[in-house]
């Protein structure tokens, strides 16, 4: 498959947090979407019904409430969307074992491939110390298109993060003039340099 005939679908999960003994889950999805033929389009976002309480470590991270979950939607009624959106597209996000992990929730959806944009950074910016979503899409030089796509958001928001993700995708795709090559380009990235930086250091 070629990369100038996919649909790149961002997603992040932003989540309650659990105590020991607990299981995680999900309290805010974020969708957004993007190809080399319509550019960035359909973004999407939900907080997502539980009775497990947010901890207080999570709610610091993301300022997300029980109060905000009250009429929201729980996640397994989201299937026809997520199947709709996911079904077809390349997934995308940023170190995405949670993003994984969340969706087991629907055994054997078959959703992928993936392209973990951490490693897209690293490949990108091998020379760079950190290489977290906001670092990353700051050396990307994505965070004005970012704004102006999403607003009134930021950081640890699902939708935020889910956009951020994906337009990171559509800067390497650009920056190496990948539009015409294989998907194994984005799925897995060249990191050669990056593990030669980190052991020059």
């Amino acid at each position: 498959m070629l990369i100038k005939d996919c649909v790149f679908t961002g997603i992040d999960f932003e989540s309650a947090g659990a105590e020991r003994g607990q299981t995680d889950v999900p309290v805010q999805i974020g969708l957004a979407s993007w190809s080399v033929e319509k550019g960035f389009h359909e973004p999407y976002v939900s907080y997502l019904y539980t009775d497990q309480p947010i901890t207080w470590g999570a709610q610091r991270v993301h300022g997300i409430t029980t109060e905000d979950l009250r009429d929201a939607p729980s996640f397994l009624s989201l299937w026809p969307l997520l199947k709709e959106r996911l079904g077809n597209a390349v997934l995308t996000a940023h170190a995405c074992g949670t993003e994984k992990r969340f969706l087991r929730t629907f055994p054997g959806h078959a959703f992928g491939p993936w392209i973990d944009t951490l490693h897209l950074s690293r490949a990108a910016f091998p020379t760079e110390k950190k290489h977290k979503l906001e670092h990353a899409s700051h050396h990307a030089e994505i965070t004005s298109q970012l704004d102006s796509l999403i607003t009134d958001r930021t950081w640890h928001d699902a939708l935020y993060d889910a956009a951020a993700s994906v337009l990171l995708v559509a800067d390497f795709i650009s920056r190496y003039d990948l539009a015409d090559l294989p998907l194994e380009h984005l799925t897995h990235p060249d990191l050669s340099a990056y593990h030669r930086a980190r052991k020059a250091t």
